[in-house]
C-alpha cells in the first residue's frame, strides 16, 4: 500500500524516465532476410506513417506485400510484422505467452499507464492482475453497473434540445467520461470531478506526435511534451488521493464502482494478497485510457451510421423502447458493428521472447508480431459487403449466418489477453444507445472520415448529428 505521505510527482517522473516506444532498444538489429518484406524508408517515417496515417498505409501494405509485411519503427529500428490472414490471427492468440509477450509490445503506453498496467505485463504478473481485476468485471457486477451506466446517460441526454446539431464525439466523450469517473473511479464530489475532467481529458486528447516523447525523453524537458508530463503529475495527485480516501472510508465495502470493487478483490489461492495503491493508480488510468475514448468513438460512428439510414434507425429506436433482452442484443450488435465498420485502434501486437513461427515463418526473438484490425475488418473473406453497415452480421438467428469469430472481429484483442473490459464497453455502449435513441431521432448531418487522435481514431469531422426529440 502507498504511503500518504509519498511524493506522487516522483512516482509520475520515475515512469517517464527511460521510456520507449516499442520493443527492447539495446536488443541487436534483425536482419531484413529473416522477416517478411516490408517498406526500406526510414524508421522514423514508417513510424510516423504508422502512427498518423494508418487508414491509408495498412491497405497500401497489403495490397503491395500481401498478407504479411514488416515495417521498422524507432527507436532503434525495431521490427514490426503485421499479419492479414485470420488463420495467423487465430495462431498469435493462442500462442504461449510465455514466449508471445504483449506488455513489450504495448510498451508505447507504458509512461501513462504505467508498469502495473494489465496491458504492459506478462507471464506471472499478468496471470496476478488479471485474477484479481476479473471479479469486477463478470456478469453479476455488469448488471450493477448498467444503473449506474443509465443514470449518468439519461442526465446527459435529457440536456440536449429539440432540433439541435453538434458533433456527437463531443458528447460521447463527455458522457463516457462521467461513466468512468463516477462508475469506474467511483467520484461522486463535484469539486474532485471538476478537478478531475480537464486532467483526463488532456491526457486522452493528445497528438501523436507526443507519443515520440517516450521514444526520446529528452524531448519531456520541452513545449507540449513537459505540458503533457505535467498534467500527468496533477492528474496522478489526484488519483491517488481518491484511493487513500477510499480506503478510510467507512462504507467501502458497500460500495458498487470498480475502484471500490477492486479494493476488495482478493486472491483466494493467497490470502492478503490485493492490489496496492500504485497497483490500483496502474490500474484505473489503464481502464480510463481504454474504456473512454473507445468507447466515445464507437458510439458516435453508431450514431452516426443510424443517422444515415432511416429504417436501421427505427428498428434501433424499437429496441430502445423494449428495453429488453432482445433489443439490448441489437444495440449491442449495433455498437459491434460500429467498432467493426470504423476500428479504433489499428493492431493487436506481441513481442516474441523465442523464436518461433509465425504464419509458416520462422521469426526471431525480439520480433513483433500481431494482426492488422483495420485489414481483418475490412477483407470480404471476413465480412461479406465489408463496406456494409449491417448489425444482423452479429445476430445469427437474424442474418441467418454463422456471427464472427473472435478472430475476425478482434477490436478487444483475443486468446487470454483479450480486453477485461470488453463486456462493460458493451454494456455501457448498448445503455447509452438505448437512452439516446428512446428519447430522439437522429439525422447525420454531413459524411466523415477517421483521422488518428493519439493512439485511437475517431471521425474527423466528429460524427455530426441532429436531434430531435420524440413526442
Amino acid at each position: 500500500m502507498t504511503d500518504p505521505t509519498l511524493d506522487t510527482r516522483s512516482l509520475t517522473l520515475q515512469r517517464f524516465e527511460g521510456s520507449t516506444l516499442i520493443g527492447d532498444p539495446d536488443q541487436p538489429r534483425i536482419p531484413r532476410a529473416d522477416l517478411p518484406a516490408g517498406p526500406r524508408w526510414p524508421a522514423l517515417v514508417q513510424t510516423v506513417a504508422l502512427m498518423r496515417f494508418r487508414h491509408q498505409f495498412h491497405p497500401y501494405l497489403h495490397q503491395k506485400y500481401g498478407d504479411a509485411f514488416t515495417l521498422r519503427l524507432i527507436p532503434g529500428s525495431r521490427p514490426l510484422v503485421l499479419f492479414t490472414d485470420p488463420d495467423v490471427t487465430k495462431e498469435i492468440f493462442a500462442g504461449d505467452p510465455a514466449v508471445f509477450h504483449a506488455g513489450k509490445g504495448n510498451a508505447v503506453l507504458g509512461p501513462i499507464m504505467g508498469r502495473n498496467s494489465l496491458l504492459l505485463q506478462d507471464d506471472v504478473e499478468h496471470h496476478r492482475a488479471r485474477k484479481l481485476l476479473m471479479p469486477a468485471f463478470l456478469g453479476h457486477a455488469l448488471r450493477g453497473y448498467r444503473s449506474m451506466v443509465a443514470e449518468v446517460a439519461a442526465a446527459e441526454v435529457e440536456g440536449w434540445s429539440d432540433g439541435e446539431e453538434f458533433e456527437s464525439l463531443d458528447r460521447m466523450n463527455r458522457l463516457t467520461l462521467e461513466v468512468i469517473l463516477r462508475v469506474v473511479f467511483g467520484v461522486s464530489d463535484e469539486a474532485r470531478l471538476a478537478e478531475l475532467r480537464p486532467r483526463v481529458t488532456a491526457t486522452v486528447d493528445i497528438n501523436p506526435a507526443i507519443l515520440l516523447g517516450w521514444a526520446y525523453p529528452w524531448l519531456q524537458r520541452f513545449g507540449p511534451w513537459r505540458r503533457t508530463v505535467d498534467n500527468q503529475v496533477e492528474l496522478d495527485r489526484l488519483i491517488y488521493a481518491e484511493i487513500r480516501e477510499r480506503r478510510a472510508a467507512a462504507d467501502v465495502g458497500d460500495r458498487k464502482d470498480v475502484l471500490s470493487r477492486l479494493m476488495a478483490a482478493g486472491d483466494p489461492e493467497n490470502p492478503g494478497d490485493g492490489l496496492d495503491d500504485t497497483e490500483l493508480r496502474d490500474q484505473l488510468v489503464t481502464l480510463l485510457l481504454a474504456g473512454h475514448e473507445t468507447t466515445a468513438s464507437a458510439l458516435s460512428w453508431a450514431l452516426y451510421e443510424l443517422g444515415r439510414d432511416p429504417a436501421l434507425l427505427a428498428r434501433s429506436r424499437r429496441a430502445a423502447e423494449a428495453g429488453d433482452a432482445e433489443g439490448l442484443a441489437w444495440l449491442e450488435a449495433v455498437l459491434k458493428e460500429s467498432m467493426r465498420l470504423h476500428p479504433i485502434i489499428p493492431m493487436v501486437v506481441r513481442t516474441l521472447q523465442k523464436p518461433a513461427r509465425v504464419g509458416g515463418r520462422d521469426l526471431p526473438a525480439g520480433t513483433t508480431v500481431g494482426p492488422s484490425i483495420l485489414m481483418s475488418h475490412q477483407q470480404e473473406r471476413n465480412f461479406p459487403d465489408p463496406d456494409d453497415f449491417r448489425p444482423e452480421r452479429f445476430l445469427p438467428e437474424v442474418s441467418g449466418a454463422d456471427a464472427p469469430s473472435l478472430h475476425v472481429w478482434i477490436p478487444f484483442g483475443g486468446g487470454v489477453r483479450r480486453c477485461i473490459g470488453a463486456g462493460f464497453s458493451l454494456m455501457e455502449g448498448a445503455e447509452v444507445l438505448r437512452q439516446v435513441l428512446s428519447r430522439y431521432d437522429i439525422t447525420s448531418v454531413q459524411p466523415d472520415v477517421p483521422r488518428v487522435r493519439n493512439i485511437t481514431s475517431v471521425p474527423r469531422k466528429g460524427a455530426r448529428i441532429r436531434v430531435a426529440r420524440r413526442g
